[in-house]
């Protein structure tokens, strides 16, 4: 595999990152704050191409309070701007309406909820401040679809898009990102105890060679390929029929 300069890395992304957002207008960046190592590298390049107009959310909805301590580790780190909104209160409203008793940890379609209401926050604060919606996804993630669509993947821009797991690990150790960050098993935080490994089936140690090299075992790269296959769709464009089949 290639090894990054991550000089250059940060160079690009924070460059990149002004240029977009400005480019759109906005005034600056918003990004949720999750106490991950994705989050974390997100949080600190925008911090260095907006200052104070970089601003972290940290959005608990019954979720594992290391996360949020995390996440406010790594902001007074590096005295990054950030608030806190608590959207339990506003899950169980759904809940009510939807005539849900309970709040089962299994029940995927409920997990989803969460990041689809974080979503919905960022965009509010998006649209209050001038700012654009700056996701966390990696390419690692993208190319088998480990995102909430319309939730993690509903954002303006995705800095990390060509950079896989290890490598944004290597980037966030290049930042300064505090190394317990960094360690943490990585986990999407949808129910207690989900970690993204134990989920897919597979490292991402090798998912992230197969996607450099092309390289895996025969098992790895069956799932690779088949959650791939599973989630194309939240990587394309809303299908719709031609003019000419109306017509």
């Amino acid at each position: 595999m290639t090894k990054l300069d991550y000089s250059r890395v940060e160079k690009v992304l924070v460059n990149w990152l002004q240029e977009k957002i400005r480019g759109a207008g906005a005034r600056g960046a918003i990004f949720g704050l999750s106490g991950g190592i994705d989050a974390s590298v997100v949080a600190v390049l925008c911090q260095k191409a907006f200052g104070d107009d970089a601003l972290g959310v940290i959005m608990p909805c019954y979720s594992n309070q290391e996360d949020e301590e995390d996440a406010i580790l790594l902001a007074e780190t590096f005295g990054l701007r950030y608030i806190k909104r608590d959207l339990g209160p506003v899950l169980d409203q759904y809940l009510k309406v939807f005539n849900e008793e309970e709040r089962d940890p299994q029940n995927l379609a409920l997990a989803n909820m969460k990041p689809r209401l974080r979503m919905v926050t960022l965009y509010y604060y998006a649209a209050k401040y001038n700012y654009l919606v700056v996701g966390t996804d990696n390419w690692s993630e993208l190319t088998i679809g480990y995102f909430t669509k319309y939730g993690d993947g509903g954002v303006d821009l995705i800095p990390l898009g060509r950079l896989v797991k290890t490598e944004v690990r290597e980037l966030g150790r290049h930042l300064g990102i505090p190394e317990k960050i960094i360690q943490k098993a990585p986990s999407a935080g949808l129910w207690p105890g989900q970690s993204d490994e134990k989920e897919l089936g597979i490292s991402y140690g090798e998912l992230d060679n197969y996607i450099l090299t092309g390289e895996a075992s025969a098992e790895a790269k069956e799932i690779i390929e088949r959650l791939a296959r599973k989630s194309a769709h939240k990587l394309q464009p809303i299908p719709m029929p031609a003019r000419e089949e109306l017509e």
